[in-house]
C-alpha cells in the first residue's frame, strides 16, 4: 500500500511571513538539492542548512533554511526536508512547480500522516489525533488530543487486545487437543471473570464519548425567556462583542444567533434565540418555533427572566427542560424598580442574579454554566473517546463480548466462543488500524486532514 511517489505540499497556512514546504519521499534529498547547492543524499540527518532556491535558469527563488531528516528517522518515516521560505504565494508556487518539474507530485489531504502510519510510526488512532490536535480550539481539546497522540489510548486498547489473546490462545489450545475429552487449559470461570472484566473496561471507554463530543464540538447552551429580558445582552456581555443586534423594542430577535465561547477551558455554543410570547407576526412566530429546537438540541438552558414566571410559565419550562441543565438566571437587578424573583421556582434551579448590562455577577453565572456541564475532571493520561470511528468499533467489540460471556456462562463449545473473541479482537483492531488492509477506510480517515499534513 505504500507509494514510492516522493511529494510536496505547503504545510502551513497561507498569509503568514513565513511558510514551510514539505517534502517526503526517496527522492526527497535529490529533488531540494537540485534547486540549491549543499543539500545532497549524503547531508547529515537532523541538520539545518541556509542555501538560496534557485530556478533552471540559475534565478533566485528565496533564501531560506532547509532542515533534512533521513528515513526511518522523520515524521513520515521517509526521507524529508522541509523547507522554511519566506510567505509569499509566488515564491511558494514557484518552489512547488520546480519541485514537481524535478519529479514530485503535489499531495493529497493527509498524505504525510498517512504514510507516518504506515510506516510504522503511529497507528491510526493517534494519525486521526493530529488532526484534532492541529484543530483544537482551547485546553480541553488540546489536552484531549494530546493524550491520544502520545498513545493513551492505544495503550488501553493493547492491554485489552492481550487479554482477550489470552482467552483466544487458551481456548484454541483446548481445539487443538479436542480428541482428549477431559483435557480443559481454560477454567471456565476464570475466562468468565476475564470476559466480564474486559466488558468492564470497553463500557468505561464506551460511555466518555459523551463527554468526549461535548468537549470537542462545544456543549451547546440556549439563552430563552420572553421579549426584551434582555437575552441579546446577555450574548454580548459573555462574547466580549456586540454579536446581537439589542434594542428595546420587543421582537427584536427572529432568529436564532449562535457563537462559541471559551469558559475554563471548555469550548460552550451560546445560542441566543427569538423571545417567547404570543404574536400573530409570522416570521416571529417562525423564530419562536426555532426557539422551541433550540432547547431541544441544547444541553443547557438558561432561562432569562426579569421578574417572577407564572406557575403556567414554570409548568412550562420545566417540561420542555425535563432532560437538560436549566438554569434561572433573573437579569436587570441594576433596575431598583424590579423585585427579586422568588427563590426556589423549581427543583434543584437556584436563581441566578445578575446584570447583563453592567455585568454584574457574571462570574457566578460562568462557574454556574461550567459546573452545569458536568464534564468530568481528567488529567493528561486519562483516556476520553472522542472519535465517532472508535466509539462505534467499541459498541460492535462490547455486543459480541456479550455473546462471549453468554457463551461461557452457559457451557459453548470452545469453537463458538474462540470465534466471538476473534470478532472482538478484529473491532478494537480496527480503531488502532493493527487488522486495516482497505485502502477505503484509510481514505476516509486521511480525507479530511489538510494539505501538507
Amino acid at each position: 500500500m505504500l507509494d514510492s511517489d516522493t511529494i510536496c505540499a505547503p504545510a502551513t497556512a497561507p498569509g503568514g511571513a513565513l511558510d514551510i514546504i514539505r517534502v517526503s519521499g526517496p527522492q526527497a534529498l535529490s529533488a531540494v538539492g537540485s534547486l540549491c547547492k549543499g543539500i545532497t543524499a549524503d547531508t547529515p540527518a537532523n541538520t539545518v542548512h541556509f542555501v538560496r532556491l534557485t530556478d533552471d535558469g540559475g534565478c533566485v527563488l528565496d533564501e531560506v533554511l532547509v532542515s533534512v531528516f533521513h528515513a526511518p528517522h522523520s515524521y513520515t518515516g521517509e526521507d524529508a526536508v522541509e523547507i522554511s521560505c519566506h510567505g509569499s504565494r509566488y515564491i511558494i508556487n514557484k518552489v512547488l512547480e520546480e519541485l514537481v518539474r524535478k519529479g514530485c507530485r503535489m499531495a493529497r489531504p493527509g498524505e504525510f500522516t498517512e504514510r507516518a502510519f504506515l510506516n510504522g510510526k503511529m497507528d491510526l488512532a493517534q494519525a486521526e489525533a493530529v488532526a484534532d490536535l492541529i484543530a483544537s480550539t482551547n485546553r480541553a481539546t488540546h489536552q484531549l488530543a494530546m493524550s491520544q497522540l502520545r498513545g493513551h489510548f492505544s495503550s488501553e486498547l493493547t492491554m485489552l487486545r492481550e487479554q482477550l489473546l489470552k482467552l483466544t490462545t487458551l481456548l484454541e489450545l483446548e481445539l487443538d487437543f479436542s480428541d482428549h475429552e477431559d483435557l480443559e487449559f481454560a477454567d471456565r470461570s476464570e475466562l468468565l471473570a476475564l470476559a466480564l472484566s474486559t466488558d468492564a473496561h470497553i463500557t468505561r471507554l464506551a460511555q466518555t464519548f459523551e463527554a468526549g463530543q461535548a468537549l470537542k464540538k462545544g456543549i451547546p447552551v440556549a439563552i430563552v425567556g420572553k421579549t426584551n429580558v434582555g437575552k441579546s445582552t446577555l450574548l454580548n456581555r459573555l462574547l466580549r462583542d456586540d454579536r446581537a443586534i439589542v434594542s428595546d423594542i420587543h421582537g427584536t430577535t427572529r432568529d436564532t444567533i449562535e457563537d462559541v465561547i471559551d469558559l475554563q477551558g471548555i469550548s460552550f455554543r451560546f445560542i441566543d434565540t427569538a423571545g417567547i410570547r404570543q404574536t400573530n407576526d409570522i416570521v416571529e412566530q417562525i423564530g419562536i418555533n426555532r426557539t422551541y429546537a433550540a432547547i431541544d438540541k441544547a444541553h443547557i438552558i438558561l432561562w432569562l427572566i426579569d421578574e417572577t414566571p407564572t406557575q403556567a410559565e414554570m409548568s412550562d419550562m420545566q417540561a420542555r427542560c425535563a432532560d437538560k441543565r436549566l438554569l434561572i438566571v433573573q437579569n436587570k437587578i441594576d433596575l431598583t424598580h424590579i423585585p427579586h424573583a422568588r427563590e426556589e421556582l423549581l427543583p434543584s434551579s437556584p436563581i441566578i442574579r445578575i446584570s447583563a448590562k453592567h455585568g454584574t455577577n457574571l462570574d457566578l453565572l460562568e462557574n454556574a454554566i461550567v459546573s452545569a456541564a458536568d464534564i468530568p475532571t481528567f488529567s493528561a493520561g486519562d483516556v476520553i473517546v472522542t472519535n465517532a470511528r472508535h466509539y462505534e468499533a467499541l459498541i460492535r467489540a462490547k455486543a459480541t463480548l456479550q455473546r462471549v460471556i453468554s457463551g461461557l456462562e452457559n457451557q459453548l463449545s470452545g469453537d463458538l466462543i474462540a470465534e466471538d473473541l476473534r470478532i472482538v479482537l478484529s473491532d478494537l483492531s480496527e480503531i488502532t488500524g493493527g487488522l486495516i488492509t482497505s485502502q477505503e477506510t484509510l481514505n476516509n480517515v486521511f480525507a479530511h486532514f489538510c494539505v501538507g499534513k
